[in-house]
């Protein structure tokens, strides 16, 4: 059962969203404004937030900030009818870590979650509980913690995702696929700038510790440590 916070001010959509996380098993707190969204963060963790920007009492793209901010191991997923590219590069900008564009299909929407919360789930294998490293740089799976020499750096839960699969595949040209499907979803329906935004992050937070270099129209790789 995951705690899931539904910030959505459409009375119809909420509802019906909300009724179909309960009947999946999850534990569903609807939100329909800004106001309800912060007073339930304070209330403590979540493991998933559906937000759509559109809401009567607050920016949207605000509201993404403050939510990343004050639960950050949430997954956050951003249900917007706004289409443009634009719109999509500031939410993920935001901290938002995926982006789904209304209307959609309720079956994508459970299938898009479902790959999330899987992913987000601890895994007590002892493959996945061993510590990777790159250079410098400790990547501990099991605790979900990327460590360099002058401490812990933090990550979102996808970039954290998605460095993980970069430095299991060091060296090798990774296509762009390959990446939406194993750090996101399998069948994943979204723009994969997606990606981009958050190989970005990872470069400016990472600095000289990580080179990552752009296969233009193919993908990324990111190259073995020197040194």
């Amino acid at each position: 059962m995951a705690r899931i916070v539904l910030v959505e001010d459409d009375e119809t959509i909420g509802d019906r969203l909300a009724r179909t996380l309960r009947g999946l098993g999850h534990d569903s707190t609807w939100c329909p404004d800004g106001a309800s969204a912060r007073a339930r963060a304070a209330l403590g963790p979540a493991d998933l937030v559906l937000l759509d920007l559109g809401l009567p009492d607050v920016d949207g793209f605000e509201l993404c900030r403050e939510l990343r901010e004050r639960l950050p191991d949430a997954v956050l997923v951003v249900l917007s009818a706004r289409t443009g590219e634009m719109d999509v590069i500031q939410a993920l900008e935001s901290g938002a870590d995926d982006y789904l564009t209304k209307p959609f299909r309720l079956a994508e929407l459970q299938a898009r979650l479902g790959a999330h919360l899987r992913r987000a789930a601890p895994d007590g294998s002892a493959g996945a509980a061993r510590p990777l490293r790159h250079g410098k740089l400790e990547i501990d799976r099991a605790a979900r913690r990327c460590l360099t020499p002058e401490g812990e750096t933090e990550l979102r839960p996808k970039e954290f995702d998605l460095l993980v699969r970069l430095v299991t595949s060091s060296g090798q040209a990774v296509s762009r696929e390959e990446l939406m499907s194993d750090v996101w979803d399998e069948n994943w329906f979204g723009p994969t700038k997606t990606l981009d935004v958050h190989v970005a992050a990872l470069r400016r937070k990472l600095g000289g510790m990580i080179r990552i270099t752009t296969l233009r129209h193919y993908g990324y790789r990111l190259e073995p440590p020197t040194g």
